[in-house]
């Protein structure tokens, strides 16, 4: 259920955050892949040499980077702002962004950093520590410039900039994670003079310091990015990017094949094979950052505890829920529905983290076990009926699965759900509708289960952290953000410990019991973490960096990477078919995660789950 990272939200802004949690695997739309000729909804143009065109149909509320948490904004967000520490492309590590060396106090409480010199704003203003200090203050200090990061500066003190090249923050409590990371610095003589931020759009012609400015923005059209002169890495070989809008993704699969578009990101399973052979098209199958699991209202209430919604007071009793995961025949399920093209899953920290997923031998991982299901259901006073229902006090274990109609692979998941829980005695029905919906019901607590989705970065806190009693919104979505609605003390005890823990070894010890007390209490069943099928024209594009670099994916970084050292081919290696290239241009320094994607990396935001950062 529920939402991305902030600290207190506008209940409108909460609503339009609740629409992107609805949804599945991004742009996975199957349908005839051979039917009507894609339909771009911008100008056709020819191809210029230096424009990488991506085909999208993220949504978009504004490009506020203090304010929009969809998906397709904080992508762009990535390549428009550099952060004060950047994640490694090779691994995801803390690298060096806007500083280039860092240090902190033996508490973990000061954290002091040398900003770079002679750096420059696109508009040839000079950047400086005082701009840092000044973004920190603002969401610190205001609740409008907190609406999508202010969770992520909830424990600063004071943020001060004593000369040019030095920054210097102070926290209320030590904390592991580096507190430079995934906030995007802006240039303060354009923010200071803007007279309501909290509403500024920030859609043509932005001024920051990554290596593309967004240039223009034309609705359900086109975004289009320059490259930045002044960026500190050096100038990118591409001069733009440019995201197309498509009506549906198997229009974006014949742009494709026809050359319409360089770029794909989120492709389904049955997209991805049918593009196999496909002339001038190179594929890419990158393990990815998100999972996708089935959320399960555990009786959702908001940070007071008080409850609200629709949900069966069947699932509150965790034995239910935990008959529920038993049920589930996952790995068929994997299979079948994602034709293997996504990882086996355990926890809600993908596998592409090794030193923070949960272990897939911990002893409280379980796999598919009729008999078990059934027994639970028992403990919990259940009865099978004569038609194979149960019931208690008169009252059959009847359960909705509220669906995306427009998303196949929930449709499909649906589809194997519904007869493995009547073999346990549950009777599930699937409730179809459209996404808007899905989002509303979700939000209000209008469900008994949901097909969800979250992009998960570097650090596990933040994800950890929207798991915790806190962190619940209320009916209207005004709060925090929430993963499942459910609440755990001991959870939120070993969340705290995490958060302090400066000994990495001991931390990765204490996120796995955490990890290991939500499985344990599912309030959500972890599916998989699909793999991000990707496809570039190789006759147009090469030397592509991909996060991690090995098997890693394009598009949905935690960085700006995947782009930035893209160049065109050449006339020799375009008569030779083209590829993926290992990246010259990120030599530089050691690459970053990216979120960029022709459509998508959190939790779960284009109104769908894939929508979400």
């Amino acid at each position: 259920m529920f939402t991305h990272p902030t600290l207190r939200r506008h209940s409108a802004l909460r609503r339009g955050w609740r629409r992107c949690l609805a949804g599945v695997a991004a742009l996975a739309l199957v349908g005839s892949l051979a039917a009507a000729p894609a339909q771009a909804a911008t100008s056709e143009a020819p191809a210029s040499e230096n424009v990488l065109r991506i085909a999208t149909d993220g949504f978009i509320d504004s490009f506020n980077p203090f304010t929009s948490f969809y998906l397709v904004p904080t992508n762009t967000f990535r390549y428009m702002y550099e952060n004060l520490v950047a994640n490694d492309a090779e691994d995801g590590s803390v690298t060096e962004g806007l500083a280039t060396e860092w240090n902190t106090d033996d508490e973990g409480k000061v954290w002091t950093y040398q900003i770079r010199p002679d750096m420059k704003w696109s508009d040839g203003e000079l950047l400086t520590s005082k701009d840092v200090a000044w973004t920190y203050t603002q969401m610190m200090e205001k609740e409008e410039m907190a609406v999508a990061n202010g969770s992520l500066v909830e424990n600063f003190d004071k943020v001060e900039a004593p000369d040019e090249s030095t920054v210097v923050i102070t926290l209320k409590k030590p904390q592991a994670n580096n507190p430079g990371q995934e906030i995007p610095i802006v240039p303060e003589h354009v923010w200071s003079e803007i007279d309501k931020p909290g509403e500024f759009k920030n859609d043509e012609k932005s001024v920051g310091s990554g290596p593309f400015q967004l240039e223009s923005y034309e609705a359900n059209k086109s975004i289009t990015l320059k490259a930045n002169p002044n960026f500190w890495r050096g100038k990118p070989k591409l001069d733009e990017i440019q995201y197309r809008y498509y009506t549906n993704s198997d229009a974006q699969v014949q742009a494709i094949r026809s050359g319409e578009v360089d770029f794909i990101s989120g492709l389904s399973p049955d997209q991805f094979t049918a593009l196999e052979g496909a002339d001038n098209v190179k594929l890419n199958d990158g393990n990815g950052r998100r999972f996708n699991g089935i959320s399960i209202n555990p009786g959702v209430a908001d940070a007071e505890g008080k409850e609200f919604g629709t949900g069966s007071e069947a699932l509150k009793d965790k034995k239910v829920r935990q008959a529920i995961r038993a049920g589930i025949d996952i790995e068929t399920l994997r299979k079948q529905v994602m034709h293997d093209y996504a990882q086996p899953a355990t926890s809600f920290i993908p596998a592409v983290y090794p030193n923070w997923t949960l272990k897939s031998d911990d002893p409280v991982i379980s796999g598919f076990d009729v008999k078990k299901a059934k027994k639970l259901l028992d403990e919990a006073g259940w009865k099978e009926g004569a038609d194979g229902i149960r019931a208690k006090d008169g009252k059959k274990l009847e359960l909705r699965f509220l669906t995306d109609a427009d998303a196949p692979i929930e449709q499909n998941t649906a589809k194997f759900l519904a007869p493995w829980m009547k073999d346990i005695g549950i009777a599930l029905k699937n409730e179809s509708t459209d996404v808007d919906t899905v989002s509303e019901r979700t939000t209000k607590g209008d469900y008994d289960m949901y097909f969800s989705g979250w992009s998960i970065n570097p650090d596990p806190d933040y994800q950890l952290s929207i798991n915790t009693c806190g962190q619940r919104p209320d009916a209207d979505g005004n709060g925090g953000t929430s993963q499942d609605g459910w609440c755990n003390k001991e959870f939120d005890k070993l969340y705290r410990a995490q958060h302090v823990e400066l000994d990495q070894a001991k931390r990765a010890e204490l996120v796995q019991k955490a990890l290991a007390i939500h499985y344990e209490e599912a309030p959500s069943v972890t599916l998989w973490y699909p793999s991000q099928l990707e496809a570039i024209r190789s006759d147009r594009f090469t030397n592509f960096t991909k996060q991690p670099t090995d098997g890693g994916v394009i598009a949905n970084q935690v960085g700006y990477w995947g782009y930035a050292s893209v160049e065109p081919v050449s006339a020799e290696e375009a008569s030779g078919g083209g590829g993926l290239g290992a990246g010259g241009w990120i030599g530089i320094a050691a690459a970053v995660i990216v979120v960029l994607g022709g459509g998508g990396w959190l939790l779960s935001r284009r109104r769908k789950s894939d929508d979400r950062e």
